[in-house]
């Protein structure tokens, strides 16, 4: 591989990334791992330092590797993930966000109440967590913070199942379309509503009422979608 002048061509970012990943794979490094420096990547593979960094910046954006200073490059914790986030997708359409409630809105519910079935109790913890620091977020009016922990929650209630391709399944519509569900946080605006309903789903997980969980979390995400819906269609 090879690069001359200020532009790196994607494609070039795209397969150098790809090499990578190809090659934590053949060792067998798991997350935490080290991984090679900056400086051996670019012998290996024959490309600049800062193409190198670049690279490793997109992977880093993914969860499969770690940028630690002043100690070196390592595995990241989403390195065994089927499906990785895009940092470089475009802003989402309206019919992108809409498109992403209504599969969430035929995933989640059934997911919920496996959620109370089995209550897995560090996800019942996470979650009860998650409730905690959105509600604190909101008193402090910190908007951004609390997108990142309504999404945790969603993750926590999956994990909650205790099937793990089904807490990936949720994890992908939401990690890897973060920049999706941001804007539907954004417009859906009624932040005390979302934190009102993720309590609910909550305690009925935690009552291991599984046909309650199914509902409510139907009914939040189809009321979602209703909100999101309106507002797209009002000039």
């Amino acid at each position: 591989m090879s690069t001359s002048g200020g532009v790196v061509r994607r494609s070039l970012l795209d397969d150098l990334a790809t090499s990578m990943l190809a090659l934590i794979a053949d060792r067998k490094l798991a997350a935490g791992d080290q991984f090679e420096s900056v400086r051996s990547l670019a012998d290996r593979f024959k490309v600049a330092v800062p193409t190198v960094r670049e690279a490793l910046r997109r992977l880093e954006a993914t969860g499969a590797v770690e940028l630690r200073h002043g100690s070196g490059v390592y595995v990241g914790p989403h390195i065994g993930r089927l499906v990785l986030p895009n940092p470089l997708a475009p802003t989402p359409s309206s019919d992108r966000l809409v498109e992403l409630l209504q599969a969430r809105a035929l995933i989640e519910p059934p997911v919920a109440a496996l959620a109370a079935r089995v209550r897995t109790e560090a996800a019942l913890d996470r979650m009860d967590k998650d409730l905690t620091a959105a509600a604190e977020l909101i008193a402090a009016g910190d908007h951004a913070r609390l997108a990142e922990i309504n999404m945790d929650f969603h993750r926590s209630l999956a994990q909650a199942s205790g099937n793990a391709t089904l807490a990936e399944v949720v994890e992908s519509v939401t990690v890897v379309n973060v920049r999706e569900q941001l804007e539907i946080l954004h417009i859906h605006g009624d932040r005390q509503a979302d934190l009102d309903e993720h309590r609910a789903i909550y305690e009925a997980v935690l009552a291991g009422d599984p046909d309650l969980a199914e509902l409510l979390t139907r009914e939040h995400l189809d009321g979602v979608l209703a909100v999101i819906n309106h507002r797209l269609q009002t000039p």
